[in-house]
């Protein structure tokens, strides 16, 4: 290993078909307004986490919740699990604010999500 050590999951982003209903729900369920509330994603903090409405699973199809796994070197990450056997699906792209993500898959086809704020 690397000393690169994950630093767990702080981010879950929800593929939803109905925006408007999936924010009343999940804000019922989290106690607490959307921090980002735009169409084209709606973010939540709470209780240290952050949950994410992507309508229609956005540009990256996403078709069920990826767990976002917190990284200090998202590079040096994927470099580990790809060679460990994770095959990349979304390179290491920022998506504002400093913040890079890239998502891999293990061999069963999970899809694991890698985040690195900057």
């Amino acid at each position: 290993m690397t000393g690169n050590s994950a630093q767990g999951i702080k981010t879950v982003l929800h593929p939803v078909s109905d925006l408007a209903t999936a924010k009343a729900v999940y804000a019922a369920l989290l106690g607490v307004p959307p921090q980002t509330d735009e169409s084209y994603y709606v973010g939540f903090e709470a209780a240290g986490q952050h949950i994410g409405l992507v309508p229609g699973g956005g540009p990256q199809s996403m078709t069920s919740p990826v767990a976002y796994w917190h990284v200090p070197d998202i590079e040096a990450k994927l470099a580990e699990v790809t060679a460990a056997g994770a095959t990349v699906k979304e390179p290491a792209h920022d998506v504002g604010g400093g913040r890079l993500v890239a998502t891999v898959t293990d061999p069963d086809g999970n899809v694991l999500g890698l985040l690195q704020d900057r």
